[in-house]
């Protein structure tokens, strides 16, 4: 039988992986010979306007990025504010060629309302130069609730000086909701183009939104970032852990010698130096166990699942940690864990040990807030 094509993307139709590429429902492919078939993603692009994000390899994703250093154009990188670090996608300078770089901070809305953003953006800039990373501006904004979209709209028709807008970000930083808001923007302009037909793509997904006869904003898949917790979570533990409001710091003072889980997803232990503060930047809806360091790995091995919860599962095992070691040598400090938060604490001279899931990224930087 002829393999069947999205007329949207071209892909391979595919009927049994809902999360893949080329997914339609076996359903929807009855009496195909007298249809048009789109995949589920260009079916939702073209009737409700949705962009659903899918991932590609790395390698994949390079290749897009070759595409775009061989093109005259501005390059939005879009990451994840509640994860800074996870969510950067490393080396991109590298493959853009000389193109113009604009980075947005999305979820903004997750941060505190005591954020002061003027500091935030400063901030960003400052992180993003010590990594090697100079774009001509940055954007604060939350793609889910709205906020800072007309200045980053501005900012686009500021820099892009007639070139295509291409989108780039590794997967979960809201990439999608952004692009769709986006969409919303230009609809209200160009109505007949958005509804009347379906963005042209390639079988790696790039879509094509149009800005005028001549320019379009493309639409890059995300990349993943094997670092981020998210990707060896269930389902349902990410929905969990992934703040959908803003977040409420917890503050917990521990002397040396104490020991807090996050759950059963990490676990820190203070391990010397004087009694200090923490204040933890996580989901509102994960729970914090304290104890002393001395009973953390019986209290591990008996109450992983149960007390601390949720966990990793990996062959019906909670998925072994690795630990991470800090000498905190700056005034005001951040731990992040990819994809699950952040901690911060005052003072120098403490040594801190982290014990994160095996393959997730723990960084250290100076405090966010």
């Amino acid at each position: 039988m002829e393999q069947l094509k999205c007329i949207g993307c071209g892909i391979s139709i595919q009927t049994t992986k809902p999360k893949e590429l080329g997914y339609t429902p076996a359903s929807s492919l009855k009496n195909v010979e007298d249809k048009v078939i789109y995949c589920q993603r260009c079916f939702k692009l073209k009737h409700y306007n949705e962009v659903q994000d899918v991932s590609l390899t790395s390698g994949d994703f390079l290749k897009i990025l070759q595409q775009v250093g061989e093109s005259d154009a501005l390059v939005i990188n879009i990451i994840d504010i509640f994860d800074f670090s996870g969510s950067l996608v490393t080396g991109i300078t590298r493959h853009i060629g000389g193109n113009d770089i604009l980075v947005v901070g999305n979820k903004v809305d997750l941060l505190p309302k005591s954020t002061n953003k003027t500091k935030l953006n400063h901030w960003m800039r400052r992180s993003l130069k010590e990594m090697g990373l100079k774009p001509l501006d940055v954007a604060l904004v939350s793609a889910e609730k709205g906020l800072g979209i007309e200045e980053l709209m501005g900012m686009i028709e500021k820099y892009r000086k007639g070139r295509d807008v291409y989108i780039v970000g590794c997967t979960n930083v809201g990439k999608s909701t952004l692009v769709n808001r986006i969409i919303k923007r230009f609809t209200e302009e160009q109505q007949d183009i958005i509804t009347t037909s379906h963005f042209p793509g390639t079988t790696l997904d790039i879509i094509e939104i149009p800005l005028d006869d001549e320019t379009a904003i493309i639409d890059t898949p995300g990349i993943i970032n094997e670092h981020q917790l998210a990707h060896y979570v269930t389902p349902a533990v990410l929905k969990q852990m992934t703040p959908k409001k803003e977040i409420k710091a917890g503050v917990y003072q521990l002397n040396p010698e104490q020991t807090l889980f996050i759950g059963g997803l990490a676990r820190l232990d203070f391990v010397k130096g004087e009694r200090t503060s923490f204040i933890f930047h996580l989901s509102n809806q994960l729970h914090i166990h304290r104890t002393k360091l001395e009973k953390a790995e019986q209290l591990w091995k008996t109450q992983a699942g149960s007390v601390l919860k949720p966990i990793i599962l990996e062959n019906d095992q909670p998925r072994p940690m690795e630990k991470h070691v800090y000498h905190i040598n700056n005034q005001k400090t951040d731990i992040v864990i990819s994809g699950l938060g952040w901690l911060t604490l005052i003072g120098t001279g403490q040594e801190i040990h982290i014990h994160a899931p095996v393959g997730v990224g723990v960084f250290i930087r100076p405090s966010l807030i």
